[in-house]
């Protein structure tokens, strides 16, 4: 599929999340508990595969984003994961990925999704004081695993590494997750979000675990049926389950955005 795919040169200015280097040398860094899970020796051998072809396509010319695949680990532990939350692949629009499913940072114009997100945000709190910010990382400080199932794209291609091994990474660590007791809550949104839920049977879950299911935000599904994700009222649930097993559940409409672990977005 990725030999199809042309590979261009941007032109796009000031691009700051571009990924360069080695995709091992980055898990090389990451916290303990995530490294020890990626470093399992299958997991080697698809990490590898995948560090090589994308080394292939930047020698080609093209563009890989986000700068950071695995950001989202770097915001937060295994044990103080109170909410997954599965999306696809990242943006694919210069200075748009973060590494954090559905997330962008704030100086960017708001994705559909994400704005449907915050529509639904406001039909179970109420409308914000002021528009809510971009960057989602508020979110995962408070233990929201924000965790695409692809961890890398080509610049304007979309679903462009969807197939290259990557849900073999991210579905060795959501079950990383699984492994742990505390109280959690598995959002999954859309058909291939919803995938995931056969990991449950993988493996069987060390504490409680609650699944919400709608359809994805994208405008294109979030009013249809047979699950709208417009009404849901998925934030409000995963808070009232959390907080009903002691756990402190997730201040979803809190504004200000805490300082940025290393990396690109903020």
């Amino acid at each position: 599929m990725l030999g199809a795919i042309m590979a261009t040169q941007s032109t796009d200015p000031e691009v700051l999340n571009a990924f360069q280097g080695s995709l091992l040398a980055q898990v090389a860094t990451l916290p303990a508990p995530w490294r020890d899970t990626l470093q399992a020796s299958h997991l080697q051998g698809v990490l590898g595969k995948i560090d090589a072809l994308l080394g292939e396509r930047l020698a080609a010319g093209a563009q890989i984003f986000p700068l950071r695949p695995f950001r989202a680990l770097l915001e937060l532990p295994p044990e103080d994961v109170q909410v997954i939350v599965v999306g696809q692949d990242p943006y694919h629009g210069p200075n748009q990925a973060q590494g954090l499913a559905f997330s962008v940072p704030d100086f960017c114009q708001t994705p559909p999704s994400l704005r449907n997100m915050f529509k639904e945000l406001a039909l179970e709190y109420g409308s914000p004081g002021k528009p809510p910010r971009n960057s989602l990382v508020r979110w995962a400080r408070q233990g929201v695993l924000l965790l695409n199932t692809a961890l890398t794209v080509e610049a304007h291609q979309p679903a462009s590494h969807a197939r290259i091994g990557w849900e073999h990474v991210t579905d060795a660590l959501i079950m990383r997750v699984l492994r742990e007791p505390r109280p959690k809550v598995l959002l999954l949104w859309g058909s291939h979000a919803q995938a995931r839920r056969a990991l449950l049977e993988l493996q069987p879950p060390a504490g409680p675990v609650e699944v919400l299911i709608a359809n994805h935000p994208s405008p294109l599904s979030a009013q249809r049926p047979p699950r709208p994700f417009i009404g849901c009222g998925h934030f409000r649930q995963a808070n009232d389950w959390l907080q009903a097993y002691g756990e402190p559940g997730i201040d979803w409409m809190l504004a200000r955005t805490p300082a940025a672990a290393p990396g690109y977005g903020g």
